[in-house]
């Protein structure tokens, strides 16, 4: 069988766009966004409470600028082998904790870069005025800082969650479910004959990554202040 008809006949079972059979695509593509998102989540608690702290008292420079050479290095497989290691060492699920361990660690460093960028790019002006109002450091902080620098931030979250969605995919070789990854495994294991399978399975990653960039993109426009947002047209 040529790779079109293996792929004709892979898109043309029905089960294939059902969205109860767990070997579904719809199935499989929100098996996929859990994982991330929730990755994303975890990520972005650990991450952005500290980072906001340390930017708005003008500390930690040297981690800010370290993490993004970490955020570049980290090999997705290599973190994804390590942790399953440890998971199995401390008994723990292979099948979920590996992964989602190995996202969140890929997920930081954008995130921990992009807030601390965001508010120490605020003008010390503002911030004074904030204070010379009665501001707390507090309200300075969740007020002023973290909505001005949202658009960064969020620019920093379009990043680790593109990465994430290419990570979920690798991490189907631990994981069971997998998301649209599992395609890609499966297909090379059935050899020549998965070839329409895998080609299937790395297109719908694509196009999943695509759509989540789009509405990323969405987000940050709407979530920036109006007036952030007319001072950068004007810029531009």
């Amino acid at each position: 069988m040529s790779f079109f008809d293996q792929l004709n006949a892979w898109l043309s079972d029905p089960n294939r766009w059902s969205w109860t059979d767990k070997a579904g695509i719809p199935y499989r593509t929100l098996e996929h966004l859990r994982f991330s998102l929730l990755a994303l989540v975890v990520a972005a608690v650990l991450t952005i409470p500290a980072a906001l702290w340390l930017a708005h008292y003008r500390r930690g420079a040297f981690l800010a600028s370290s993490a993004v050479n970490i955020g570049r290095a980290i090999p997705s497989f290599g973190l994804i082998i390590l942790f399953w290691f440890l998971a199995s060492r401390w008994e723990l699920d292979t099948t979920f904790w590996p992964l989602l361990l190995a996202l969140v660690a890929l997920a930081m460093p954008p995130l921990f870069t992009n807030t601390y960028a965001g508010v120490v790019s605020l003008e010390q002006e503002t911030v004074d005025a904030a204070r010379g109002t009665g501001y707390r450091e507090w309200q300075i902080m969740l007020r002023l800082e973290l909505p001005l620098a949202s658009p960064i931030i969020l620019a920093g979250a379009r990043v680790s969650f593109l990465q994430l969605i290419a990570t979920v995919a690798i991490g189907a070789i631990v994981n069971d479910g997998g998301g649209l990854g599992r395609y890609i495994v499966d297909g090379f294991a059935l050899g020549a004959q998965g070839y329409g399978e895998i080609f299937a399975g790395g297109l719908a990653a694509v196009v999943l990554a695509l759509a989540c960039d789009g509405a990323f993109a969405l987000i940050t426009r709407l979530a920036t202040p109006r007036g952030l947002a007319l001072q950068n047209a004007r810029r531009d």
